[in-house]
């Protein structure tokens, strides 16, 4: 309920929604507003399945909080997402997620980059075999991520099929989301474990006069 307050009061609610890329021309359908504040809501309640979102349902407070008409259920939110065009739909979340992070960057702070190996049960897009560390011989995603060290900010996640562990495969978006700060915000170091030692990560954060570790 608290964050629900948060979101509304600061605006950051009625912007995420305002240049979400859905919409319907039908007047029986339901609201994106509506769509994605039962998805929002769900989140920083702590629900990480579709099917969790029906708990929201005896919630009589922090939808009005967002100001929803209702929450809906979780197979509008499926659809619903589905859409959502999936480029469109990662720059749109990008957009939001860095805006709440550009304030903690005008003073010097380091990026840490790691690769995380997520298991997957059931059949999921991008699933395959690879590095499992915690479930060896399941299916995973390998999902490359990039932080503000000590403050344990996100900045991006890129999601690959768990045989793209290496960190190779993560370049192409640190790259481009070091390439999209202006030269005042972009981090002091960067840093990551023996498997970023590589030549050509070393040389690409030469050409751009970052420090790395």
């Amino acid at each position: 309920m608290f964050f629900a307050q948060f979101l509304a009061a600061t605006g950051a609610f009625d912007a995420f929604v305002a240049d979400a890329p859905l919409s319907y021309a039908s007047n029986r359908a339901h609201q994106p507003r509506d769509i994605l504040g039962t998805l929002v809501l769900g989140m920083i309640g702590g629900h990480f399945r579709y099917a969790h979102l029906s708990a929201l349902r005896g919630d009589e407070v922090s939808h009005r909080l967002l100001g929803l008409d209702r929450i809906v259920s979780e197979d509008c939110v499926r659809r619903a997402l589905r859409r959502i065009e999936p480029q469109a739909g990662a720059e749109w979340l990008r957009r939001h997620l860095s805006q709440t992070c550009h304030q903690f960057m005008d003073s010097k702070w380091i990026l840490d980059i790691d690769t995380t190996i997520k298991p997957i049960y059931g059949r999921q897009e991008g699933a395959s075999l690879g590095h499992n560390p915690r479930k060896p011989g399941r299916p995973g995603h390998a999902c490359h991520t990039y932080w503000i060290a000590t403050l344990r900010l996100c900045l991006d996640v890129e999601v690959h099929p768990g045989d793209q562990s290496a960190a190779g495969h993560g370049f192409a978006g640190l790259w481009s989301l070091i390439d999209q700060l202006p030269a005042p915000r972009r981090p002091h170091l960067l840093r990551g474990d023996c498997a970023y030692g590589q030549e050509a990560l070393l040389c690409a954060a030469e050409a751009r006069s970052l420090h790395y570790l």
